[in-house]
């Protein structure tokens, strides 16, 4: 594929590579999943939106630059090649900003929008349940209407961000006595709420990067649905198309860190065998591959079309892809691959960090194995299982 870039998106460009090298952090900040870390992540994502460079394919009222499709790719790629700290606001600005964009009222759009954009309000996920994760129809949370607010009850479960955040967005049942995809509704929900409860879990490395939500007559006003009431299946599904799409991981993420994995196989090239080479060429062709498609993928979205099974195929690719690439890492590393601090730890352990996030990544944005179901039935025309 001969990806060509015209003469204004070069100057594009230069001009976010300038920015970032003079603006970028030149050390690796705390992780995001402890409270400093959060906050010094929550600065650097105001220091983007004091130039406007948060999301740069929102609107230029709503804190962006009117970008489109190609620019982001843009931007993410020099993002990436500077070694920007991770974005602490993605839940907001990849996933939930872009549905407000589309279910939004003008209002929500004004309040919640230029807040998000600025890092003043970082948002959590809330939607899996003890008993609804990647079955995510079968939410029992209720949030009974009384006049203009809702009275929401239930236990929300794997809830990223929710620790530090200051909102949450979250599906919950509106009408008594329905069932499966029907009577849901999408919800904002202040995480200072009265009511609300949140319980830390950690992850693998310890940080609390999830929480457990507890809902106990939580009320919010009805001008926090976000979309048709009992439509809210519909609005969710949108966003977990950004979300296993296109927005949520980059060809660039993956690409550079191909490129730390050449680095990584070249320092210990002399004790290594030809098989590691071959998985570390893998790596590189298989992030070139995702490059390569996502932007035949927004070619075809900027001529209007949408995107359906895509989205369930681009999740499977890069989930598994990550994985591989990071097992591959820790093979090269050998015995130190298991130390995270100190002076025998590689990269200050950040091969060891990627390697358990990448483990969670066939689970979140819905399972692999549901992402497979929904190729072989819709793509395929397979029938389904007993």
């Amino acid at each position: 594929m001969d990806i060509r870039f015209t003469p204004e998106q070069q100057n594009f460009r230069m001009e976010i590579r300038a920015w970032l090298e003079s603006n970028a952090p030149t050390s690796r900040l705390p992780s995001l999943d402890t409270a400093e870390g959060f906050e010094l992540h929550r600065a650097w994502e105001r220091t983007l939106h004091k130039d406007n460079w948060g999301m740069v394919t929102w609107p230029v009222e709503y804190g962006g630059r009117g970008c489109n499709l190609i620019d982001w790719l843009i931007f993410e790629e020099e993002y990436y090649r500077a070694d920007a700290p991770l974005r602490v606001s993605q839940n907001g600005i990849f996933l939930l900003g872009p549905t407000i964009m589309e279910y939004g009222t003008d209002e929500q759009k004004k309040r919640f929008l230029p807040p998000m954009a600025g890092g003043d309000e970082i948002w959590a996920q809330a939607w899996s349940e003890p008993g609804a994760g990647s079955d995510l129809a079968a939410i029992t949370s209720k949030a009974v209407r009384d006049g203009d607010e809702y009275v929401i009850s239930g236990h929300k479960i794997w809830s990223s961000r929710a620790v530090f955040a200051d909102w949450c967005f979250g599906l919950f049942r509106t009408e008594e006595g329905s069932s499966r995809h029907k009577g849901l509704s999408k919800i904002l929900v202040p995480l200072d709420s009265k009511g609300l409860t949140i319980r830390p879990i950690a992850q693998l490395d310890g940080d609390p990067g999830f929480a457990e939500l507890f809902f106990d007559e939580v009320r919010v006003p009805v001008s926090n649905l976000l979309g048709p009431e009992h439509g809210g299946w519909g609005v969710a599904m949108a966003t977990a198309g950004f979300e296993r799409g296109l927005l949520l991981r980059s060809p660039a993420r993956f690409q550079a860190a191909a490129s730390r994995l050449i680095a990584l196989y070249k320092k210990h090239e002399e004790r290594l065998s030809d098989g590691a080479w071959a998985q570390v060429r893998q790596a590189y062709i298989d992030a070139e591959r995702f490059n390569a498609a996502t932007y035949a993928l927004v070619a075809r979205v900027s001529q209007g079309q949408s995107i359906s099974s895509e989205a369930s195929a681009n999740k499977l690719f890069w989930s598994e892809m990550d994985r591989a690439m990071h097992r591959t890492s820790m093979s090269i590393m050998g015995a130190q691959a298991e130390i995270e601090q100190g002076l025998d730890a590689i990269d200050d352990g950040r091969w060891l960090d990627g390697y358990m996030f990448s483990l969670a990544g066939t689970i979140y944005a819905g399972t692999n194995e549901i992402q497979r179901n929904i190729l072989a039935e819709r793509v395929l025309g397979l029938p389904k299982g007993a």
